[in-house]
C-alpha cells in the first residue's frame, strides 16, 4: 500500500470522529443514554466504574477512568491480564465494568465474562464488531468502528483507539452534566497543579485571624492609620459587636486628607469608612474574588459567612500569584 502522509493520517482519524459523532446522533443514542444512565444508577448505589481493557485499548480505558474520576464518578482502571489471577476481586455488586476491545475477541477479557456479568450490575462494552462475542454479552454496547486505521497497513490500532478516547470522554462528561458537576466540585478533585491553582477557593488564600485588620467605630484615625499600616493590606475592616459595619481603604483616607488637610486626624473610624464593603464567602473559588475585584477596581474583599462575622480579606496581589503559579 502506498505511504501516507502525515495529513491524510489526521484527516483519517478525524473522519473516524465524524462517523461516531453521527452515530450518536442517530443509530446509537438509545444506547449512549442507556450507557449513561447505568453510570448514574452506579453512583447512586455507591459503586464505581470499572474500565478495562487490553494493549492499546488498555492504554485508552486508563485515561477515561482518570476522567471519570476527575468529573465526579469513582471510576479504576482494571488489567484484565491481572483481573484472572486475582485482581477481579476488586469488583463489587453495584460496580458497572466498561470493557474495549475493538474486536470484541480479545482473550483476556472473554475469559472475565462469567465473573464480570455475575458480580457487577451492567457490562458496557466500547466495540467495532457489534456481532462480537463480547458486544452480544454486554448490556450495551457502543459501538467504535471505523472505515479505517490510520495507518498504511491498515493495522495500527489508531483511529479506532482515537474514537475509543472520544466516546468515552462524551460519556464521562454527559454523566458529569446529568450530575449537576460543578466548577466547585472540580476545585475539590484537583488540587495540586495549575487547574488546582485556578480552582483554588477564597478560604485558602485569604488573610485570617490576628492578620486581618480590623479597627471599631471609635478607633481614632492614627490608630486605623497604624492598623492599616501594620497589616498591609491596604484596607482595614471596622467591625462592631462582631459585625462588618464598613472598611476604610488607602483610597478612603487618601480623600479624607484631601477634604479635610491635618483635620482628618481629629476624626474616627466612623466619620472615614466606607459602608457596604464588597464581600466574598470563603467558599467561593478565587478567580472569582478577582472578578469582583476588576469590575469594582478594588484591590481587597472582605470575606464573611452567612451570619456576617469577619472571617479574613482576600487581596488582589495574593489572588493574581497564586494563579499565575
Amino acid at each position: 500500500m502506498p505511504e501516507l502522509t502525515p495529513p491524510q493520517l489526521v484527516r483519517i482519524e478525524a473522519a473516524a470522529l465524524e462517523s461516531l459523532a453521527g452515530r450518536l446522533e442517530g443509530p446509537m443514542a438509545a444506547n449512549f443514554t442507556r450507557a449513561v444512565d447505568l453510570v448514574l444508577q452506579c453512583g447512586d448505589k455507591r459503586g464505581r466504574v470499572v474500565v478495562t481493557g487490553m494493549g492499546k485499548s488498555g492504554i485508552i480505558a486508563q485515561k477515561i477512568a482518570a476522567t471519570l474520576s476527575s468529573t465526579g464518578t469513582p471510576a479504576l482502571f482494571l488489567h484484565p491480564g491481572e483481573a484472572v489471577h486475582g485482581d477481579i476481586g476488586g469488583i463489587a455488586p453495584g460496580d458497572v465494568v466498561i470493557a474495549l476491545s475493538a474486536s470484541g475477541e480479545t482473550e483476556e477479557i472473554l475469559r472475565l465474562l462469567i465473573t464480570l456479568k455475575r458480580i457487577s450490575d451492567a457490562l458496557i462494552s466500547f466495540c467495532c464488531n457489534v456481532q462480537s462475542t463480547l458486544a452480544q454479552a454486554s448490556d450495551v454496547v457502543l459501538d467504535c468502528c471505523v472505515a479505517q486505521e490510520a495507518c498504511s497497513l491498515n493495522l495500527a490500532p489508531t483511529a479506532s483507539t482515537t474514537a475509543m478516547l472520544a466516546l468515552g470522554d462524551a460519556l464521562a462528561i454527559a454523566v458529569s452534566q446529568r450530575k449537576g458537576f460543578r466548577a466547585e466540585d472540580f476545585a475539590d478533585l484537583h488540587p495540586g497543579g495549575k487547574i488546582g491553582r485556578k480552582l483554588a477557593r477564597v478560604r485558602d488564600l485569604m488573610h485570617s485571624g490576628e492578620a486581618i485588620p480590623q479597627v471599631t467605630p471609635a478607633t481614632p484615625m492614627s490608630e486605623v492609620i497604624y492598623e492599616m499600616s501594620r497589616k498591609r493590606l491596604g484596607v482595614t475592616t471596622v467591625v462592631d459587636d462582631g459585625k462588618l459595619v464598613g472598611i476604610i481603604s488607602d483610597g478612603d483616607l487618601r480623600r479624607l486628607l484631601e477634604r479635610e488637610g491635618a483635620a482628618a486626624l481629629n476624626k474616627n473610624a466612623t466619620e472615614a469608612m466606607h459602608l457596604a464593603p464588597r464581600t466574598i464567602a470563603p467558599e467561593e473559588l478565587a478567580i472569582r474574588a478577582l472578578g469582583a475585584m476588576e469590575e469594582e477596581k478594588i484591590t481587597s474583599l472582605i470575606v464573611v459567612d452567612q451570619t456576617g462575622p469577619v472571617l479574613g480579606v482576600i487581596h488582589l496581589h495574593d489572588v493574581l500569584r497564586t494563579l499565575e503559579g
